[in-house]
């Protein structure tokens, strides 16, 4: 078992914004840091961020697209389909927890996350104070587990945490788990993003779901995967950030 660092977590106010390591965690898939930067956020008065083996994953500064993943994945169901079941790709800081939850019309809300730090910050860390009330709502739960490993049958691989395989199928599997399809947090990630790794998607979606994945980045060719996979209705919606290319939110449905 990781061992607590001690005291458990940083969280001495900072002068300027510069960041501040809160907790540095070594596990099966490499580094795990929480940063803090002082400024406006969500959090309190400040912005926390999520490193993952040196590479930024995301921090509590926004959210906007984090939320449109949900938002746009419900949008995509009939709206006669009642109580939809929701699988989440990573937990990340907590917002497509939090909008899932803020919408009575889901039913079960599953979230897969492999990085046990990462709980750790939302159950009893920092990170708790954006998704406390999310965790206590009676649909939500968290799977600790790798998602590649948890959606297709086989295996576990030795770095996988031993959680069972995906029980049930979902109406909507919204996937946050890398930069985009083009810009995994590590290597194994990709295969998700591959034939196999859409099929293990498609088999794990009720017919007409609807799989929503974010990207930081459009990727034309995973359009195209989606499509080769079998998907149908395949669309990218963009979502505004201050500067460079917008994020996304790629789009498609399981066939009837």
């Amino acid at each position: 078992m990781q061992p607590r660092p001690q005291p458990p977590y940083d969280l001495r106010p900072a002068d300027d914004d510069r960041p501040v390591t809160v907790d540095r965690r070594e596990g099966p898939y490499g580094e795990v840091v929480l940063r803090r930067r002082g400024g406006g956020g969500p959090s309190g008065d400040a912005v926390f961020e999520i490193i993952i083996n040196g590479c930024f994953l995301m921090d509590t500064s926004d959210g906007r697209s984090e939320r449109l993943l949900i938002r746009a994945a419900l949008g995509a169901l009939p709206a006669d389909r009642p109580s939809p079941a929701l699988l989440i790709g990573g937990l990340g800081v907590g917002f497509s927890l939090v909008e899932a939850v803020a919408e009575p019309r889901w039913g079960r809300i599953a979230v897969v996350e492999r990085e046990a730090a990462v709980i750790d910050w939302h159950r009893e860390g920092p990170l708790a104070a954006v998704t406390a009330g999310a965790l206590a709502d009676p649909r939500a739960e968290i799977v600790h587990a790798d998602l590649v490993a948890w959606l297709r049958p086989g295996p576990q691989t030795p770095q996988a945490p031993q959680a069972p395989q995906a029980p049930q199928s979902y109406d909507a599997l919204c996937l946050d788990i890398d930069n985009g399809p083009d810009w995994t947090v590590t290597e194994d990630n990709d295969g998700l993003y591959s034939p196999a790794g859409l099929a293990a998607c498609a088999a794990r979606l009720a017919p007409g779901g609807v799989l929503a994945v974010w990207s930081a980045r459009p990727s034309p060719a995973f359009e195209e995967s989606l499509r080769n996979a079998g998907f149908t209705q395949v669309r990218t919606e963009e979502v505004t950030v201050a500067r460079g290319v917008p994020d996304v939110v790629h789009l498609a449905v399981r066939g009837a």
